[in-house]
């Protein structure tokens, strides 16, 4: 696969902000107009209609329509289908389809389904984004999947991957892209959880908003996760400010200065609360692993650069 900031921390109380809390604006950086048709090839589920409102934030109802779609169970304070996703979708499809119907062939896939899938020799990455609800492989009425394929590609924004068929594979992960002759797929790529990750639920937020952070692409278990995290301030090219250090809350009780987790949803709805007198401006929260660690993986991740706008 191609592959100066002083801020008093304060209030870690983990609360959950209503979806759609930054008013009149998307909270992605690539996103559509908040229209979608879609369909479910699997399941026969359909959505057609309106998810996102600029000003009115999210629909639950709709949001549990498309839940439905991918083959997701719908949990409104924890998503299992990413929201990045869903507005990266409708960006493509403003794009090169409007009003286009995406049927989605392959959706949300549980951790134990991929595994199965993998069993019986299907093309399912070990470390698939499927199975955090970041990745959909879908068909768009009217536009070529390779033609998709290309224009992710050039975006230079998440992954793509097409086999030369019917389907085309997006995901809102790294960016990178492959087709059947580069693909990562039973070649080891991901073992020992060499990629993985972390994310945040939003790339736009307002100061006292909850970040909702999760942990990607894990293949092996248990892993110790620090407690601590940090905060670091992102100028346009890329350095790093001082970092502050946090303290999360995390899916499950922890104790200790190395707490072990043992599954993706353990390690998933990680969340910390924004202090209210946040200077606006680019951000990135690290989060350190402790030992033991599997030997290929990194002793240190850090989530895509986020902004923080003015209240």
């Amino acid at each position: 696969m191609k592959q100066p900031l002083s801020i008093l921390m304060i209030g870690l109380l983990a609360v959950l902000v209503p979806l759609g809390a930054v008013a009149g604006e998307s909270r992605f950086f690539h996103s559509g107009d908040g229209r979608l048709r879609m369909l479910g090839e699997k399941n026969g589920q359909v959505f057609d209609g309106v998810y996102w409102r600029s000003g009115g934030g999210y629909d639950p109802s709709a949001l549990a329509a498309i839940h439905r779609v991918f083959g997701a169970p719908y949990d409104p304070a924890f998503p299992r289908v990413s929201l990045r996703l869903i507005a990266y979708l409708d960006f493509l499809e403003d794009r090169l389809g409007p009003g286009a119907l995406i049927t989605i062939t392959s959706g949300y896939r549980s951790p134990a389904y991929n595994t199965g899938v993998r069993a019986r020799g299907g093309l399912a990455a070990k470390a698939s984004l499927h199975q955090y609800g970041m990745a959909a492989d879908f068909v768009m009425a009217g536009v070529p999947s390779e033609k998709v394929w290309q224009t992710v590609k050039s975006l230079g924004f998440g992954g793509t991957g097409y086999y030369h068929g019917r389907t085309v594979h997006v995901d809102v992960g790294p960016a990178r892209y492959w087709d059947e002759t580069t693909s990562g797929v039973g070649t080891g790529i991901s073992d020992d959880n060499k990629l993985i990750g972390i994310v945040t639920d939003f790339d736009v937020y307002r100061p006292g908003d909850t970040l909702l952070l999760r942990f990607i692409r894990m293949t092996a278990f248990p892993i110790g996760v620090s407690p601590v995290f940090s905060l670091e301030s992102r100028s346009l090219d890329g350095s790093a400010g001082k970092p502050i250090t946090l303290r999360p809350t995390f899916a499950i009780s922890v104790e200790g200065d190395c707490p072990q987790f043992a599954d993706i949803d353990q390690m998933a709805a990680v969340r910390w609360r924004l202090p209210s007198n946040m200077p606006p401006g680019r951000y990135a929260v690290r989060a350190r692993f402790c030992s033991p660690r599997w030997e290929a993986m990194p002793a240190v991740v850090e989530t895509p650069a986020f902004e923080v706008e003015t209240p």
